[in-house]
């Protein structure tokens, strides 16, 4: 999965780009485990859930549990989810 980011949220951020002619986003590719956290946060459901849900779906990952949580971080220092 691919999402589209954007690069600055601040209209000095936004105008620098303009100016400069250049898009205002960014492509993030995620990897599996990455796409199918991403996918499952719609604003519904817990981090438990989510993590019901990817211990199904990876058996065999190790570490899941850090994992999600250290991704589920990431976008929100990111400012990419609110939670």
């Amino acid at each position: 999965m691919v999402i589209t980011v954007p690069k600055f949220t601040s209209n000095i951020g936004k105008s620098f780009c303009k100016t400069l002619k250049r898009d205002n986003t960014f492509k993030a590719n995620l990897d599996k485990l990455g796409s199918s956290i991403w996918k499952q946060c719609e604003g519904t459901i817990t981090v438990k859930e989510i993590l019901d849900v990817v211990t199904k779906e990876f058996p065999d990952e190790k570490n899941i549990d850090q994992r999600l949580f250290l991704f589920l971080q990431q976008l929100g220092a990111l400012g990419y989810l609110v939670y």
